[in-house]
């Protein structure tokens, strides 16, 4: 079998959202242990959510409209999902502050936590190329799944990972 044959099989097998995508971190990669702060500004180690039960990461700002466009999908999952996958947002430190996520959160409310990113480090240990960023973690915290933009079909990346 030949490797275009090979791709084109997956494809016409994988279901899209689970097919690997040609962004961030690459499927399988153990997920990188990253200090982050929460919004009153205390430090928030990720491992303490990864390994434990699946986690998908968004990484996400006030100011995105994908990441605006995606919340209902999102809520959706939490709202399917959120009993054995633990959501977490993570506010990118361009043109963002605390102040301005706390803001933003008191008129557009998340049924997760809001970490942030003040100085990149999860943006750089997990290869964000940009907001509207998804990082699915299986039990174990190897990535399954990451996508970005308004379209992804988390349900279905977070079904994979939770065996439904």
């Amino acid at each position: 079998m030949t490797r275009y044959s090979f791709a084109l099989a997956a494809a016409l097998v994988l279901p899209v959202a689970l097919m690997a995508q040609d962004i961030g971190l690459p499927v399988g990669t153990r997920a990188p242990a990253v200090a982050l702060e929460d919004l009153d500004g205390k430090p928030v180690d990720l491992s303490r959510y990864v390994g434990k039960q699946p986690v998908l990461l968004e990484f996400w700002a006030t100011w995105c409209p994908l990441c605006q466009a995606l919340e209902p999908a999102l809520k959706a999952a939490h709202a399917r999902f959120g009993g054995t996958v633990r959501f977490v947002a993570i506010g990118v430190g361009v043109n963002e502050s605390p102040a301005s996520i706390k803001r933003h959160l008191a008129e557009h409310p998340l049924p997760f936590p809001v970490l942030f990113d003040a100085r990149g480090a999860a943006v750089r240990a997990y290869q964000a190329p940009t907001t509207s960023y998804i990082v699915v973690l299986d039990k174990a915290g190897k990535v399954t799944y990451t996508g970005a933009g308004a379209e992804q079909d988390v349900a279905t990346a977070l079904a994979h990972v939770v065996g439904n």
